[in-house]
């Protein structure tokens, strides 16, 4: 069976095929392949880019991160302004979030999960229940094990026109290899270009 379906278990005599959750995977990065601390993306967040990352969010109702990523954003999106709309506070700070690590053990951004166990069937499991697209920001080891796994449906480069000179993405993931089929391209007049993929799925 396609890793996208799945059979409800509660009635399996009915072999209607319900789709599963999709987790995409949104990444910052730059011309030279930096995505740590994008305070870079600050000018080129405009109208179009707002546009886009609200449909993200719109179409997820859980996020999913590694430590390092979750050790970022649940210090900066608690100080935002969650009566504003615009800074998207409110949903980051009330969304369902699950954490992908072995060392965190009391979360205290609102509405934070650790998971337990095998990171795969985690995220297999997550995305056989009920809901909307599952969110991740960030590429790393998380993304890695995952896109090996076949769980990520889609990878989102959002490339911004800026050399920042720091450690590039590949550098922790040396070992990890996989090819991308191009699903969708948006330019943006600011520059930013932002590139859809899918994994191939290996042999």
């Amino acid at each position: 069976m396609p890793a996208e379906f799945w059979v409800s278990p509660e009635n399996t005599t009915d072999t209607q095929e319900i789709p599963m959750r999709k987790l995409i995977n949104s990444t910052y990065i730059t011309l030279d392949g930096v995505i740590e601390n994008p305070m870079w993306t600050a000018p080129y967040f405009d109208e179009e880019a707002i546009s886009l990352a609200g449909e993200q969010t719109d179409e997820a109702d859980a996020m999913l991160m590694g430590r390092a990523t979750y050790d970022g954003m649940s210090v900066a999106w608690p100080q935002q302004d969650e009566s504003d709309p615009t800074t998207g506070a409110a949903y980051f700070n009330n969304v369902k979030k699950y954490v992908a690590s072995t060392t965190l053990t009391n979360p205290t951004w609102n509405n934070t999960e650790v998971l337990q166990g095998d990171l795969v069937e985690a995220v297999t499991a997550l995305k056989a229940q009920e809901g909307r697209n599952i969110i991740q920001y960030g590429f790393g080891s998380v993304t890695a094990q995952l896109i090996t796994a076949g769980l990520v449906d889609e990878v989102r480069f959002w490339i911004h026109p800026v050399l920042e000179g720091a450690a590039s993405l590949t550098v922790p993931l040396t070992d990890f290899k996989a090819s991308f089929d191009l699903v969708d391209t948006r330019v943006h007049k600011s520059g930013v270009i932002v590139a859809s993929y899918r994994p191939k799925t290996a042999a």
